[in-house]
């Protein structure tokens, strides 16, 4: 074989590449260790099993740790079907044409708006023509309208990454349409559906501006499991809410960096879980 000529830009380029990629761990480990310096010694059994509360002399962030849990699920058990729904509609029912192409650039532009317009219009929609108020509701039902595009987009990509032949051969075979979306292409396509609801969990688990004006910001616990189920129609704030007012109006930053040492921890229990998920699920994988 030839040998190969030495072209300075291609080792500058290589450089500039691994700087890049160093750059990028370096800044996420010096986060990580920032806010575990300031914030880990304010986590306790206690910060993460009670309330704050001046009378009893505790502070914690129980209560909202229940508010983000029940956010999380009361957002995807709406969302994700209906995020599946329509990517299996607009890839493999609805004709190629204006009309598609129209929706797809409409949800990529819901996607880019910023949250806070998102609270805005849950506040101004969700809480006062509709009578919701500040409620766990009201900021499940604006969330699901922020994390809609993200699962549909990302369940519409892993939908085209199923080879043309497994449709093919599934319809030869006989297989009815809904017979073949149903077991051939959503078990194939798992990963990429995982990964997408997955990152919705995420966003959710991150979001502030937006449930600062629909959930609003009470922090306590219910009393029984029954409780939970009316909590739902009551305002409640979540970690990131937490964090916020515990930075700004409150001033206090250990609870701050304490409830940012919880989210960090959480955020990285999320992707641990996507990896692990999305090769468990992974046609490729199965049997090894």
């Amino acid at each position: 074989m030839a040998k190969r000529k030495f072209r300075p830009g291609e080792l500058l380029l290589h450089i500039l590449i691994l700087a890049c990629s160093i750059f990028s761990v370096v800044l996420l480990v010096t986060i990580i260790v920032f806010v575990f310096a300031k914030g880990l010694h304010a986590v306790n059994w206690e910060f993460l099993t009670t309330v704050t509360s001046v009378r009893k002399g505790t502070v914690g962030i129980a209560g909202n740790i229940v508010n983000t849990l029940i956010i999380i699920i009361l957002t995807l058990l709406i969302v994700t079907p209906l995020g599946i729904g329509a990517a299996i509609y607009l890839n493999e029912y609805a004709k190629p044409g204006k009309l598609v192409n129209t929706i797809e650039f409409m949800t990529e532009v819901l996607s880019g708006i910023p949250s806070i317009i998102f609270g805005l219009f849950g506040m101004m929609f969700f809480g006062q023509t509709l009578g919701l108020g500040y409620s766990l509701l009201t900021g499940s039902l604006t969330l699901i309208i922020m994390v809609f595009p993200l699962i549909t987009r990302n369940t519409q990509e892993a939908l085209k990454t199923v080879p043309d032949s497994f449709r093919q051969g599934s319809i030869a075979l006989g297989a009815g349409k809904w017979y073949m979306i149903r077991t051939i292409l959503i078990p194939s396509a798992m990963p990429g559906i995982i990964t997408g609801v997955i990152l919705a969990i995420g966003r959710i688990v991150g979001e502030s501006a937006a449930l600062i004006f629909t959930a609003g910001s009470a922090k306590y616990l219910p009393k029984s499991f029954l409780d939970i189920f009316r909590k739902i129609m009551d305002s409640g704030g979540t970690l990131t809410v937490k964090l916020y007012l515990s930075a700004t109006s409150e001033g206090d930053f250990d609870t701050a960096f304490g409830t940012a040492v919880v989210l960090i921890i959480i955020v990285l229990i999320i992707n641990i879980l996507t990896k692990v998920l999305t090769r468990k699920f992974d046609p490729s994988r199965q049997g090894r």
